[in-house]
């Protein structure tokens, strides 16, 4: 069981850094699914890559636990806070697009979850954020309180696009926002709070779906789901505070350019499995 522990510890590290920085969670689960390799059935893992998400999704809360409790205390009376209730009243509106093609996830998992795919979402969305930020364009919305329903609703149909193996929901959201104008800080912040209800849904649907299907988890394999979900929510403690310290003095040009890399280097990795 240590062995299996152990690959779930580097399994929920990835995951903790590649689900906020836009970099494609998946690509990278396919090229270490290469290499570690768990003792579990198929059915576990596949909710396993779903679920591991819960981990990450607590890092988001925590850290920014005041903006989101719509909630306060003022002279021992609770009080609401009008603009949390705002914030989230924008989230569900971009999480609606979302929830309409939710059912084509299963399909899309797959028909499109391969090298291919993935290599060419990695080198696209690459290309996407050099030209993006090659426009040296100044952004019109610097704050988080400016972005409006319509903007919301436009990320959100962006959101959609990561239904598609490679990506990324980060990545996706990112670009949208600067093509309408937001600051990089702006719309990082609000690609977090997105994740919330899409990522806690997903996983709820997940593990609804595998419990429907009569599966169990044996012993190993809750310690990896637990494991996972763990090192995954440390990891994103410090790989969200990371991106938000780094987009108030950088672009996202490198990312764009390790995006690149890395699709060249899952069309590789294709290609030697292809004639292994």
């Amino acid at each position: 069981m240590l062995i299996e522990i152990i690959k779930a510890l580097l399994m929920g590290i990835i995951e903790g850094v590649t689900e906020w920085l836009p970099i494609s969670s998946t690509g990278h689960m396919i090229l270490a699914e290469q290499i570690i390799r768990f003792d579990a059935s198929e059915e576990f893992m596949s909710m396993f890559r779903v679920v591991i998400q819960l981990g990450a999704i607590l890092a988001v809360v925590v850290l920014f636990w005041g903006k989101l409790w719509p909630f306060g205390l003022r002279h021992g009376r609770v009080i609401s806070k009008p603009p949390v209730w705002s914030l989230w009243f924008k989230v569900v509106a971009a999480t609606l697009p979302v929830l309409l093609i939710s059912p084509l996830d299963g399909w899309m998992e797959e028909h499109f979850y391969n090298y291919i795919t993935v290599a060419a979402m990695l080198i696209l969305y690459g290309i996407l954020f050099i030209v993006v930020e090659n426009r040296g364009a100044s952004p019109r919305v610097s704050q988080l309180e400016q972005i409006g329903y319509r903007e919301a609703l436009i990320i959100g149909l962006w959101q959609t696009l990561a239904v598609i193996p490679g990506t990324s929901r980060s990545g996706a959201t990112i670009v949208g926002g600067l093509l309408l104008g937001l600051s990089r800080a702006a719309v990082a912040e609000f690609t977090f709070y997105l994740a919330i209800p899409v990522m806690a849904g997903a996983s709820l649907l997940k593990v609804v779906q595998f419990v429907l299907d009569g599966q169990a988890m044996t012993a190993t394999e809750t310690a990896i789901l637990v494991t996972g979900c763990l090192s995954a929510f440390l990891v994103s403690m410090a790989a969200i505070r990371f991106l938000m310290s780094y987009v108030k003095s950088h672009d996202f040009k490198f990312f764009g350019i390790y995006r690149i890399a890395l699709g060249a280097i899952v069309l590789a990795v294709a290609a030697i499995t292809a004639f292994a």
